[in-house]
C-alpha cells in the first residue's frame, strides 16, 4: 500500500511508473464488443436479490462461493467454506478446491471458458463466479468475483466483488481481467438445474463429479435433469444407474440399465451393469442372460465383461 503522504519526488516517481505501465498497456483501453444476449433476453439485467458477504483478506474464494452456493439453496457463510476453499501456503483458493467444495455440498460446479455464455447464464437466473488477474500479466493479482449483472446500454457488468457489494465495471475491463485466466467461470446450481446454454458433455460432467464426491442421491437428480434436455443420452442413463447402484437402490438402477439396453442395444457395458442391479436382486438366472449378452457384444471391455459373468456363475 502507498502512504498518503508521500514527497513530491516520491509522486513525480509513482507517477513515472504509472504511465510506463499506462502506455505499455494501451490496448488495455481499446474498445471489446460485448457479447450478443440470447433472444429475448433484457438489454440489461441484474439479480439484485444474490446474497452479499464482505470478504476478508485473502477471502475472496469463500466470500464469492458462499455468496453463490447460499444463492442456490444452501445457506452457508464464508467462515464455513474457509478450511474447504482457502490456502494459507498461497494466500488464495484454487480453482480446483472451488469446484470440489461444491460438489461436496451436493451442487452442480459447470465450469465455463467462453465470454458468449456469461449473460445468458446472468438473464437465466445463475451468477457466475470469475477469476480475475486485476494487477499485471508479470504481476498478477487473482481475484474472485461474482457476476451478477449487465447492462448493455451502458457497457457494464455487475458484480460483487471483494468489500463492495455492487461493483460497476466497463466490460472492456473486465473482460480483459477476466481473459487473464482463460475467461474461467463457475456457475453453482442445484442438481435440478440446467446452465442456459448448456453442453451435454460439460453438463455430464459436472455430475460425475457429484459422484466422484459420493453425493449419489444428489447426482440421480442431476442425471435425471439431464434426460429431461438429453433424453437418449446413453451417459445419463448409465450415470443414472451408477447412482442408484451406490446407493443400493437396485430395483431403479436395473430400470435405469434396462431403459439404455432398450436405447442403445449395442451398448454392452449397459448389460453388464444391468447383470449387477439383477444379481442385487437375487435373480441371478437374469443377471447370467444380461451378462453373456455384454460378452456377446464384445467390445474394447470383454475381458471386464467376462469377468463379470464368471462373478456371476460363481455367486
Amino acid at each position: 500500500m502507498v502512504s498518503c503522504r508521500l514527497e513530491k519526488t516520491t509522486w513525480r516517481i509513482l507517477f513515472l511508473f504509472c504511465l510506463l505501465v499506462l502506455l505499455s498497456g494501451c490496448a488495455f483501453f481499446q474498445r471489446v464488443s460485448m457479447p450478443p444476449l440470447p433472444e429475448n433476453a433484457p438489454a440489461g439485467f441484474e439479480l439484485d436479490a444474490v446474497p452479499f458477504y464482505p470478504q476478508a483478506q485473502y477471502q475472496c474464494g469463500p466470500a464469492t462461493l458462499a455468496m453463490a452456493l447460499t444463492w442456490s439453496g444452501l445457506p452457508i457463510t464464508p467462515d464455513e467454506l474457509k478450511a474447504q476453499v482457502y490456502t494459507p501456503a498461497r494466500k488464495g483458493s484454487l480453482q480446483l478446491a472451488m469446484v470440489g467444495a461444491t460438489r461436496r455440498h451436493g451442487k452442480i460446479a459447470y465450469e465455463i471458458n467462453d465470454p458468449q455464455v456469461l449473460f445468458p447464464q446472468i438473464a437465466a437466473g445463475h451468477p457466475v463466479i470469475v477469476l480475475q488477474n486485476l494487477g499485471l500479466s508479470w504481476m498478477p493479482v487473482w481475484h474472485y468475483a461474482l457476476v451478477i449483472g449487465y447492462d448493455t446500454a451502458a457497457g457494464d457488468v455487475i458484480l460483487r466483488s471483494g468489500t463492495t457489494q455492487r461493483k460497476v465495471m466497463s466490460y472492456g475491463l473486465f473482460d480483459k481481467t477476466w481473459a487473464r485466466s482463460n475467461h474461467w467461470g463457475l456457475i453453482v446450481l442445484a442438481p435440478d438445474r440446467i446452465p442456459a446454454k448448456a453442453n451435454e458433455v460439460a453438463y455430464l460432467t459436472a455430475v460425475v463429479g457429484l459422484e466422484k464426491a459420493r453425493r449419489f442421491q444428489a447426482a440421480v437428480i442431476g442425471y435425471r435433469t439431464a434426460l429431461t434436455r438429453w433424453p437418449a443420452s446413453l451417459n445419463a442413463r448409465m450415470g443414472l444407474g451408477n447412482s442408484y447402484y451406490a446407493l443400493g437402490d437396485f430395483k431403479n438402477a436395473e430400470q435405469a440399465f434396462r431403459e439404455a439396453t432398450e436405447l442403445h442395444p449395442r451398448a454392452a457395458a449397459a448389460y453388464n451393469n444391468l447383470a449387477y442391479a439383477l444379481l442385487g436382486q437375487g435373480r441371478k438366472q437374469e443377471a447370467l442372460v444380461a451378462a453373456q449378452h455384454a460378452v456377446a457384444l464384445g467390445g474394447p471391455l470383454e475381458a471386464e465383461f467376462e469377468k463379470t459373468l464368471q462373478e456371476i456363475r460363481d455367486y
